[in-house]
């Protein structure tokens, strides 16, 4: 076959014969597709991109990464870490992937930031302030040659700002619109969450009540004699011990008396 497979081009010459020496029943469903569209008869392949050396110190080692692929970076990934830096909260709300697809810029205009067929959201943001920095050539809409990134991101945020209290404006008086007609609203989702976290902590101090409790029978049934506090002292009243107290006083010198008995002491 060589260097370059020619088949594919004569798929439907291939399937013509086969049909004619009635090798096959029927036409394959793309038969008359392929014979209207044929495929393509470029066979010179485009010259790649060529990557980018980097400069290094003569009498060194060839890099082992020297053909690895080149990183694809864009513009609007900068811009995004950027506004999802600031405003984490953003990634928590829903979102539905099937609204982007990368040619928003073609059929929008993101001379504001709030556009009718799609919510405004972080990536709104992000392409208003595209729009602030290079415009829109496709409309001769041309950007302020003043216009640097930080200006451009304050702005578009100031209006992503404004926006969002607006849609909060409206979403109240529609709440309390409805509940003068009488409408009923349930539990909001900060007073779910509330209750949420009273049920764990009261869980929390129960499991904890029962853990200190068996800690201090594990710390008892390891201690075997008995506390100060509940140790018996004997009776006071007992004849025989009031009799050996008195016996054991009489024993000891008074102060100021000499003892008797036993060696002298020398000064």
């Amino acid at each position: 076959m060589g260097r370059y497979d020619f088949r594919p081009l004569r798929v439907h010459r291939t399937a013509s014969q086969l049909f004619a020496s009635e090798r096959i029943k029927n036409v394959p469903p793309w038969h008359e597709v392929i014979g209207t569209v044929p495929p393509a008869q470029t066979l010179v392949r485009s010259q790649p991109l060529q990557h980018q050396e980097k400069p290094r110190r003569p009498k060194t080692r060839k890099p082992s990464k020297l053909f690895q692929p080149q990183r694809i970076i864009y513009e609007e990934d900068t811009l995004r870490k950027e506004f999802y830096g600031d405003h984490p909260w953003e990634l928590a709300r829903p979102r539905v992937v099937l609204e982007n697809d990368g040619r928003d810029a073609e059929r929008k205009d993101w001379s504001l930031v709030s556009q009718p067929d799609r919510p405004v959201d972080g990536e709104s943001v992000v392409q208003r302030q595209m729009f602030l920095l290079h415009g829109n050539p496709e409309t001769g809409q041309m950007p302020d040659p003043n216009m640097t990134p930080a200006r451009a991101y304050d702005q578009a945020r100031k209006e992503f700002y404004e926006t969002r209290l607006q849609q909060d404006i409206e979403r109240r008086v529609a709440k309390e619109e409805a509940m003068a007609t009488g409408a009923y609203f349930g539990k909001t989702t900060l007073q779910i969450g509330m209750e949420l976290e009273d049920k764990i902590f009261e869980e929390w101090k129960a499991w904890a009540s029962r853990e200190a409790v068996q800690m201090e029978q594990r710390q008892a049934a390891m201690y075997t004699g008995v506390d100060n506090e509940t140790a018996a002292l004997p009776d006071s009243s007992d004849p025989e011990l009031e009799a050996a107290i008195g016996a054991l006083d009489a024993s000891i010198p008074a102060q100021g008396r000499e003892a008797l008995g036993g060696a002298a002491v020398r000064p």
